[in-house]
């Protein structure tokens, strides 16, 4: 990418002098003697960046500094003076300057600060870019995801969605089974009405079946007035039983009712009311093994599990962290105005390392952590609650020392590292690798060629031959 170096600087001798050094270094340069000039300059041409002096006839360098601010934000400014002290830095970089030079300077200075003024701005221009693409290509609203497990995910909804089918969403706790839950919902027909949720695990029973169904004044001690359930509420919208498999058996028929029939009772009444609801469940737990045991209805199973959904926990997904973890970034950075914009390699190495116990919700609040007490605009190192060791035959101390990372690297080493362990658990074996990633062979050997991948560097020594791509 071309870069044009805008120069501002009355002292012509230092003005052509800077200008032949930026030459150079393979930079287009620009050099005008005052603020005015370099006004009409940027008024006919974007550049890269502007080198301001501090002091110049006329308009001096902190006025054009809030015009650029003002007009062009996105064009970093870096101001030169030669009355360095703290307090023109401080005041420099509080109006929006991007960084700040002291004269006199060196080459190497000059070098070093526009290398790094132009890798933040080209950060934050990959920032821009990795949003757009993330909501176009790996979202489904709120939902985000590339791994095939996700993408199947997004397929489910689609398909379901403008349907009135009940869905039963499985996972892990942490995973995003309401996030999936409140999707179906936005893209359904009832997408007008509300959506109600109800935690069946943290109600005890007789609290649970008034909160569902709601009751009448008089029903029990304490029930001095009507008071509507959320079923009621729910009405022409969608009702979200998370913790499903934590019902009592009496809780499941009353709800197996409504599924059946679309009716209920308030508790204490005699009116039977019409459910106009559309269900969906959630669990964390198999209920298979309930339903064997007694402790969760066949019946009722069968109900729920018209269209079921499986949400892949966090370690089973690990090119989606990258994904997550910028998204994360981004929201608490934005929340808590900060000025932290990228992860360092020790970071990305605990993240893909680390088996995420607590899935999605733990890296959330991993990221949220460290966004609130990091200093620097690099998060270099993760606090995270477990042990973290690197993946089976590859150690953290491979990757070079730690440093920020522009985003397309990033994704690029993640997904790198995502096939390497891979083929580290299948012991370099590519039919096996293939059927855990459930990709096409063309795909995988697509990428894996692109990002420098050989599985014979992973393979045992008693493993057959890898087949060859179709």
């Amino acid at each position: 990418m071309e870069r044009r170096v805008l120069i501002v600087e009355d002292e012509a001798i230092s003005r052509n002098h800077l200008r032949l050094i930026l030459q150079e270094e393979g930079y287009q340069v620009r050099a005008v003697p005052s603020a005015e000039e370099a006004i009409r300059h940027l008024t006919e041409e974007d550049v890269s960046c502007v080198l301001c002096d501090w002091r110049l006839p006329g308009m001096d360098g902190m006025e054009l500094l809030g015009w650029v601010r003002r007009y062009h934000p996105e064009t970093p400014v870096v101001i030169m003076t030669a009355y360095a002290t703290i307090e023109n830095a401080v005041s420099a970089m509080g109006q929006g300057a991007a960084d700040y030079l002291a004269k006199p300077f060196g080459i190497e200075q000059v070098r070093l600060v526009l290398a790094r003024v132009l890798e933040r701005q080209d950060l934050q221009r990959e920032v821009v870019r990795l949003r757009s693409e993330v909501s176009r290509r790996y979202s489904f609203d709120q939902i985000l995801g590339r791994s095939p497990g996700m993408l199947k995910v997004f397929e489910v909804i689609r398909a379901v969605a403008e349907t009135d089918a009940t869905v039963l969403i499985q996972g892990e706790t942490g995973v995003g089974k309401e996030l999936v839950a409140r999707s179906i919902h936005a893209h359904s027909l009832r997408k007008d009405g509300p959506f109600v949720a109800v935690n069946c695990g943290a109600l005890a029973e007789a609290l649970l079946e008034t909160e569902l169904f709601g009751h009448e004044k008089g029903a029990f001690t304490g029930a001095i007035r009507h008071r509507e359930g959320r079923i009621d509420l729910a009405q022409r919208g969608t009702l979200f039983l998370d913790e499903v498999s934590e019902m009592s058996p009496a809780m499941q028929v009353r709800l197996l009712r409504v599924l059946q029939e679309g009716t209920y009772e308030r508790v204490g009444g005699t009116e039977t009311i019409r459910a106009n609801v559309r269900v969906i469940a959630a669990t964390n737990r198999d209920l298979r093994p309930l339903m064997a045991t007694g402790a969760f209805r066949e019946d009722l199973y069968y109900r729920l599990h018209v269209v079921p959904v499986e949400v892949p926990p966090l370690r089973e997904r690990r090119e989606d962290i990258p994904l997550l973890a910028l998204h994360f970034l981004a929201e608490f950075r934005r929340q808590f105005g900060r000025s932290v914009d990228a992860f360092g390699r020790e970071a990305l190495d605990q993240m893909l390392a680390y088996s995420w116990p607590g899935n999605v919700r733990e890296l959330r609040h991993v990221v949220e952590r460290a966004v609130l007490l990091n200093q620097t605009t690099v998060i270099e190192r993760l606090d995270l609650a477990r042990g973290d060791r690197p993946p089976r035959g590859r150690q953290a101390t491979d990757c070079p020392e730690p440093s920020g990372m522009p985003l397309r690297e990033f994704l690029v080493e993640a997904e790198r590292r995502y096939w390497r362990d891979l083929l580290d658990r299948q012991r370099g074996n590519v039919t096996a690798a293939l059927k855990e990633a459930q990709v096409p062979s063309k795909t995988f050997y697509r990428r894996i060629r692109a990002l420098g991948v050989d599985p014979r560097d992973h393979r045992s020594r008693d493993e057959p031959g890898t087949p060859k791509p179709e």
